[in-house]
């Protein structure tokens, strides 16, 4: 690949991150602030979607919804039950890799709702090897059919009822839950 079309891929996607996040209506506390810390990395990173240039940058997730409710996964390094997600790879923007992140840990199709994406929820937390995790979380649709995760990823991959979810998951992760479920309201 040309460097500096890898190059101008990543501006790019950092712009178009930018955008997002200023345009995103957050809610409650911890949104509140992780929107603004949000905006102060992006302000500082050069490349904030490259997990290479610093310990800080981002990530994106997939809410996955369907008839059944929600999608989890035993996340096999942190053992916390957690929505689908992880790093960009370079020139992809946020919604294109919760799509791609979100197949690749279910082994199902997945979809941005009508409408195209929706980025429900984000979080700034901490994450392994002392990185932090600036990540975007999309709506996306599932089948009703049963997760099917490929060798190498957590075959502990499951849909729950939005009361069960709500349960299994920790802080950084219940915003999400019931903004989407809202959002969703059942299709």
């Amino acid at each position: 690949m040309d460097p500096t079309l890898a190059t101008s891929e990543r501006t790019g996607s950092a712009d178009h991150v930018r955008r997002v996040v200023r345009d995103h209506q957050p809610e409650g506390h911890r949104e509140v602030a992780s929107k603004a810390r949000f905006l102060e990395e992006l302000g500082r990173l050069d490349r904030p979607c490259d997990e290479t240039a610093d310990p800080v940058h981002v990530t994106a997730s997939a809410v996955v919804v369907g008839p059944r409710g929600t999608i989890l996964h035993l996340h096999r390094r942190l053992g916390r039950w957690m929505q689908p997600g992880g790093h960009l790879d370079p020139g992809e923007v946020p919604e294109d890799a919760a799509v791609r992140e979100g197949e690749e840990e279910t082994g199902l199709t997945l979809a941005h709702p009508p409408g195209g994406p929706c980025l429900v929820h984000l979080d700034v937390h901490p994450a392994a090897r002392g990185h932090t995790h600036l990540d975007l979380r999309y709506l996306l649709v599932g089948p009703d059919r049963d997760p099917a995760p490929p060798p190498g990823e957590s075959p502990h991959v499951h849909w729950y009822g939005w009361e069960e979810a709500a349960e299994l998951a920790d802080e950084s992760l219940q915003g999400a839950l019931r903004r989407a479920r809202r959002t969703w309201g059942g299709g």
